[in-house]
């Protein structure tokens, strides 16, 4: 197999560095770039803790598809029962529903990602499946279906519950699936606050719990969460330069330490890290053929391709084209005819196959022929 060697370092944004060692004091974490789904730290990832109000996440997750696929609106209304409304008279977080009002759908997602309302996630389930336990069903199967394997859901707000539990690292699958799948309606989450014309009372505006919102403006979310079990928790999330940090993590001792520990770890991953892309379509990732109309012949990744790298390492890095040149045989569009092959010397060892972006023409008889005569002549 030929080897054509492409150097990309000129691209990268060279930097020396001296990263310490990364720590945190939260019991539970996970740091991990979205773009290349790649895990930067962990700690304790899969041990069991109570999600506390970011279950809320999974709430707003089954809304959302909903309102995707068609079969709900946001201008649509729900019937707020008794059980709805005593979240708020038993002191739970709450955006203030009243029995017998009617909310819409879009008050009741801001109700929930803003305003942390527990009511407002009891109104929103029972108004989508009927009960809250026909909801719970819902979100365990939506889990299932993304992956998060350690995650049990009982109830919509994460109010306590043995039966209510998850990990760090389903949380981040959970956020990365919220964030991909949804990009306009992921934007509540950057809200700041939430107003509504609340029935019986004058409009009341509440502030998003989520403070890094007002400490860094590269946050765009997401939620957090408060338990006594498990401490204060927090699913968090930059966006620099179109490149998307997360981190989650949970056992902290109060806000200010979720908060301090979350910033800490996202901008670890900004300053010590550098996320290279690799576009589907590249001039670079040709071939020659033989005896096609063509004399060469463009390639493309499936998919573009992010790799997150440390930015110390970045000298050593490069990028293979790997093919049998020049291509004789008969080929189609889809067919993989080639592999790029990103390495470097401390272990990075990528490999992704290369498709046709055409079939493959021959040229006629009389031209095959004078070319086969000449390769037998002049090699």
């Amino acid at each position: 197999m030929k080897k054509i060697t492409i150097l990309l370092i000129s691209f990268f944004l060279i930097q020396a560095y001296n990263a310490h060692a990364l720590n945190t004091s939260a019991k539970q974490a996970i740091l991990m770039d979205v773009n290349s789904g790649q895990v930067l730290f962990k700690k304790n990832e899969n041990e069991k803790i109570s999600p506390a109000s970011i279950t809320k996440i999974m709430t707003s997750i089954i809304a959302f598809d909903l309102i995707k696929s068609g079969e709900l609106k946001l201008n649509e209304k729900f019937l707020v029962t008794n059980k709805a409304w005593r979240m708020a008279k038993q002191g739970y977080s709450s955006m203030f529903i009243v029995p017998n009002d009617r909310i819409t759908v879009l008050n009741l997602l801001k109700g929930i990602i803003i305003a942390s309302g527990n009511d407002a996630c009891i109104a929103l389930a029972e108004g989508i499946a009927g009960s809250e336990a026909a909801f719970a069903s819902m979100m365990n199967d939506k889990a299932k279906s993304i992956g998060m394997i350690n995650t049990n859901f009982s109830n919509s707000s994460g109010i306590y519950s043995e039966d209510n539990y998850s990990t760090v690292s389903d949380i981040a699958l959970m956020s990365v699936y919220l964030i991909k799948e949804f990009p306009e309606l992921y934007k509540m989450y950057a809200e700041r606050t939430f107003t509504w014309d609340r029935t019986g009372g004058n409009p009341i505006t509440q502030s998003n719990r989520n403070t890094l919102l007002y400490k860094n403006s590269k946050v765009d979310g997401i939620k957090t969460g408060h338990l006594n079990d498990s401490g204060y928790s927090l699913a968090a999330t930059m966006l620099v330069n179109n490149r998307r940090i997360l981190s989650v993590i949970s056992g902290t001792n109060s806000q200010k330490e979720r908060a301090r520990e979350s910033l800490k770890l996202l901008n670890h991953a900004i300053i010590t890290t550098e996320l290279l892309l690799v576009k589907k379509e590249n001039p670079l990732f040709s071939i020659n053929t033989w005896n096609g109309k063509k004399s060469s012949i463009k390639l493309e990744l499936e998919k573009d391709l992010y790799i997150t790298y440390s930015k110390r390492r970045s000298r050593d890095i490069k990028i293979y084209l790997e093919v049998s040149e020049p291509i004789k045989d008969h080929f189609k569009a889809s067919d993989q005819l080639g592999v790029l092959r990103i390495k470097d010397k401390n272990g990075l060892d990528i490999k992704q196959p290369l498709f046709a972006t055409e079939d493959f023409k021959k040229i006629n008889f009389i031209k095959r022929f004078f070319n086969s005569i000449g390769f037998l002549v002049w090699g």
